[in-house]
């Protein structure tokens, strides 16, 4: 600071104080003379307050010297609570009560800006103490006015209060020094109080009670202002009524509520104190907010409104001439607020966490959730910190709320040494490099991928041709210079009988201005795009991948964010373009269930994944776990919807892995067979919630320790599952079977277990919005369809023993134990070892093997001309399944350790080491295997059954043909 500066600062320092000395002589004063006026010197607001209050200046003074020290040692609620108590303790008139909220509030601020330019203050902390300052102020004058006006018109019914929403920064506990408080007020409903002679309305109640509380917050008097009150963000504005009751306030943001009141909701607070008579409302009024604020799904209309806002802004800052404005300007607060109110948007809805008020925690919320990278998180903290930093020193010079640089000299030189800086210009550079760094972020999030008016105009044709009502003719002739005539006139038909359809749907505005930038960047991306495989860039192949793409766009026509989300990010429209060419299941997933388009936006896909099968299962439960722990426990649709979603984004992940090569066959269906199992096991623990609450557990038996055990066969059985596989699996208990359950509704155990599985096929097969989870079916279990739908263990190794039928042997030897405790899994792994072990008549064996292969065959062969089943046709997978079958069957009882593996891959392995077959045998079946599998997982991703006979594939049927016939026939 330089001396002509730091003189005139001391200089009014030196005045200010001798008024101070000149109303109020204390000893005080002089002892302090120094920090006074150092504190002087930095804000006349602060020289202002303690000359019209001296006696409290001076009482408050000691405590003020020492907490410079260390500052903020008596903030927070419970003391303004305590503190502001006192003084309206015994206090009658209103004129009473304006003095003394308004005294508290002036004599608070002055402590917080003391501690703030004289002390080591950290800022967060100054913005919750002004925070938490109003709060209280609102607060207690509300409460004050409340009994009084009930004295006098009586009390509500049920005794219902004023709810007081604070907005904006107050909202989110982010108050400035000398900031507006934006409010807005609701009541529960309507009624009548019961003033025994003269009951009023309970909207005429309110509304008096708002207009009082206004004004004790508002209105000037000898001893100013407390707060700015500002009712503009209610509903209608300054139009609308200024109380309103909670149904009212819910009709208008379902039915009028406008895309910048869902940027203001977000910060709503609700500010009344939560006590017993006020719980249920104030939860009532947030069920209200949320689902106004935050979608289910992704939500990217959030990019253009958040653009509109902005434009607004800016034409308003060039209206009002607003330099050097660091709120406003380019770069400012606002946009670092609409920065991270943008991404709460779109993410919030699903990522739930992240619904939070406060700017800081909402940023890093949504760095931990992957939204936002941390180096940005990072930096855009830092300069948001200056910013505020910087608005709150000016603001606390004169107590004004203003965010423009100071013109005045003495300001400037004051904010120079608070940011301890050696000059103005300094402080300029940085606050300008701050401002850019911002500015940049903010143009990335809302510019960068915009549609096709930032595209190449390299798709003028397709622009015409979507907005001209063209002829089909007048329309191919446009795309033949694209494309050849064939194919040009195909396209038309196409656009045409999407526009035909689109007509029908009766689209808004916003969804027609979407889809004129949407359908020709989508359409020209498509027609242009080159695939990996030559056998897929050709003109039938992309219109059936545009045909494909068009009924995505019917499905999704009233779902207006999922138009923006494809027209502002090109990346998303190239993934989306790549999964439908590359898989028709995929595509068909993708068109019954949009919502998988959020996947596309963060492809976890793309990247490499070489992760254990230990360190998968991790992963689906802490994930599974995580998405389950957003939904009510006692919301059943809710947890199943939850599980379907689950389901379907994971496996939509395995398959675009699968089509990008990113995993091998064996792993894909490693992956398939895990996610159902993590699925199986969440899905027992809610049926077990939800019949035991019924019924209680089984008196043997607890939530910990079920005695209950599932055994998978077939594809989960043999870790081979693929994308439309079902669950064959049997249910085990070891329950008492004389026992009973311990609920009030007892019922017999064998009974529980049998609901128990019921439940869980209710949770499995039941179809909602996002279909079935997976078919069951439990007709490998003892008898089929005529036996128990659980079986206890000793009944299943009696039957497995005694009476079951040589297929049902083949089929434990695809068994494994997917769920249930240790000690129950080590007793089935016993039986099913015992069983498999057995010692067989060998041609007795080889006959009914091969019977039943040649009815299987017989029934299930779909072959026909020019096409192969690849699974039941002869040299098909199941030959080498019942092969496998055969080996394992025969010869376990001289070698057991073929007793150990359920799945082909490892059991050809064991065949191999125990010398029951040849090394090269084994890996010409496991070649074979392999091949055929990957093309089953190939053609099932195009939604086809059958292979051509042509394939080259159909060349390994040849080696598992000649050893089924060598070893079988």
């Amino acid at each position: 600071m330089n001396d002509k500066h730091r003189y005139t600062l001391e200089e009014r320092a030196t005045t200010k104080f001798t008024a101070l000395k000149d109303k109020h002589n204390s000893d005080l004063f002089t002892l302090f003379k120094t920090e006074i006026k150092r504190a002087f010197s930095f804000s006349d607001f602060i020289s202002k307050t303690a000359i019209q209050y001296p006696n409290q200046f001076e009482a408050m003074l000691p405590a003020l010297i020492e907490n410079a020290a260390s500052p903020h040692s008596s903030y927070g609620h419970e003391f303004y609570r305590q503190e502001l108590e006192k003084r309206l303790e015994g206090i009658e008139r209103e004129s009473q009560l304006h003095a003394q909220i308004r005294q508290f509030r002036h004599l608070t601020m002055l402590k917080i800006a003391w501690l703030d330019m004289l002390g080591n203050t950290d800022f967060k902390t100054s913005l919750a103490a002004v925070s938490e300052l109003a709060n209280t102020c609102i607060n207690q004058a509300l409460d004050w006015l409340y009994h009084k006006a009930c004295h006098r018109y009586g009390y509500p019914q049920e005794k219902q209060c004023l709810l007081v929403l604070g907005m904006g920064k107050l909202g989110g506990n982010e108050l400035n020094f000398s900031s507006d408080i934006d409010l807005i007020f609701v009541y529960p409903s309507q009624g009548q109080t019961d003033h025994p002679r003269k009951p009023i309305e309970h909207q005429v109640f309110f509304m008096k009670l708002a207009q009082k509380l206004i004004a004790a917050l508002h209105q000037t008097t000898l001893d100013g202002q407390a707060y700015r009150v500002d009712m503009r963000l209610r509903p209608l504005g300054d139009s609308g009524p200024l109380v309103i009751s909670a149904p009212a306030f819910e009709l208008y943001y379902q039915e009028q509520g406008r895309d910048w009141e869902r940027f203001a909701m977000q910060k709503a607070r609700i500010i009344n104190q939560t006590t017993q008579d006020n719980a249920a409302y104030i939860k009532e009024i947030n069920n209200i907010i949320k689902p106004f604020v935050y979608r289910k799904y992704l939500d990217f209309t959030t990019l253009e409104s958040l653009r509109s806002m902005k434009q607004l802004i800016e034409s308003e800052v060039k209206r009002k001439g607003l330099a050097n404005n660091i709120k406003l300007g380019a770069g400012g607060i606002r946009e670092v607020e609409f920065f991270v109110q943008c991404h709460q948007l779109i993410h919030a809805g699903r990522m739930t966490e992240c619904q939070l008020p406060s700017l800081y925690r909402a940023l890093e919320a949504l760095v931990s959730h992957g939204v936002i990278n941390r180096k940005t998180a990072t930096e855009m903290a830092h300069h948001y910190t200056l910013l505020r930093r910087v608005e709150h020193f000016i603001q606390a010079f004169n107590d004004k709320q203003t965010q423009t640089l100071p013109d005045d000299e003495l300001d400037q030189q004051r904010l120079t040494h608070l940011l301890s800086l050696d000059s103005y210009e300094d402080c300029l550079s940085l606050i300008k490099s701050a401002m850019l760094s911002i500015h940049t972020a903010f143009k990335d999030l809302i510019e960068a991928q915009t549609s096709a008016k930032h595209e190449p105009p390299s798709n003028h044709a397709l622009i015409d041709l979507w907005q001209l009502d063209l002829e089909i003719e007048e329309a191919s002739e446009i795309l033949s210079a694209e494309m050849p005539p064939e194919s040009a006139f195909t396209l038309a038909e196409k656009i045409q009988d999407l526009k035909n359809k689109l007509g029908k749907v009766g689209l808004g505005d916003k969804g027609k201005h979407t889809l004129k930038k949407l359908i020709p960047a989508l359409t020209h991306q498509c027609i242009s795009f080159k695939s990996e495989q030559a056998s897929l860039n050709n003109d039938k192949t992309k219109l059936q991948t545009v045909e494909k793409l068009f009924e995505l766009i019917v499905k999704i026509s009233g779902r207006t964010t999922y138009l923006e989300l494809l027209s502002e990010h090109k990346s998303v429209r190239a993934r989306l373009i790549y999964l439908f060419t590359q898989s028709h299941w995929v595509a068909q997933q993708i068109i019954n269930f949009p919502l998988l388009l959020d996947e596309l936006l963060h492809p976890a896909y793309l990247i490499e994944d070489d992760k254990h099968l230990g360190d998968w299962k991790l992963e689906f439960n802490n994930e599974l776990r995580l998405q389950l722990l957003r939904v009510e426990p006692e919301d059943i649709e809710a947890q199943m919807d939850a599980l379907r979603y689950f389901k379907i984004t994971q496996q939509l992940r395995i398959a675009a892995a699968d089509l990008s090569g990113h995993l091998p066959i064996n792993k894909v269906s490693d992956k398939l067979t895990l996610l159902a199992e993590t699925i199986l096991a969440f899905s027992v623990e809610m049926a077990w919630r939800q019949v035991s609450e019924k019924f209680g557990e089984p008196s043997d038996a607890e939530q910990q320790d079920k005695k209950f055990g599932i055994i998978a066969y077939g594809k989960m059985g043999g870790w081979e599952m693929s994308y439309g596989s079902d669950i064959d699996m049997v249910c085990i208990h070891e329950s008492d079977k004389s026992g009973t359950t311990n609920g009030r509704k007892s019922i017999s155990n064998t009974e529980f277990y049998v609901k128990l599985v019921q439940r869980i096929s209710h949770l499995f097969t039941s179809k909602t919005y996002l279909g079935q989870l997976y078919e069951l079916d439990l007709r490998l279990r003892p008898s089929g369809n005529s036996g128990l739908l659980v079986t206890h263990l000793d009944t299943f190794t009696d039957y497995q023993q005694n009476k079951a039928w040589t297929w049902e042997h083949q089929a434990i030897t695809r068994s494994r134990f997917v769920y249930g405790n240790d000690l129950l899994k080590t007793k089935f792994n016993q039986v099913r070892h015992n069983i498999i072990c057995q010692s067989r008549d060998d041609e007795l064996l080889k006959n009914e093997v091969t019977e039943m292969r040649v009815k299987m065959r017989t029934h299930l062969d779909k072959s026909q001309k020019g096409f192969i089943d690849l699974k039941q046709s002869r040299g098909g997978i199941t030959d080498l399944e019942f092969l496998v079958q055969y080996l394992v069957l025969k010869y376990a009882h001289q070698y057991p350790s073929l007793a150990k593996w359920s799945d082909n891959l490892r059991l050809l392995e064991a065949l191999a080491e125990t010398a029951v077959i040849s090394i090269t045998s084994a890996k010409e079946l496991q070649e074979a295997y392999l091949a055929i599998r990957n093309k089953t997982h190939s053609l099932t991703l195009q939604n086809k059954q059958l292979s051509a006979d042509n394939d080259p594939v159909i060349k390994k049927f040849g080696v598992i043909k000649k050893h089924y016939e060598a070893l079988l026939e």
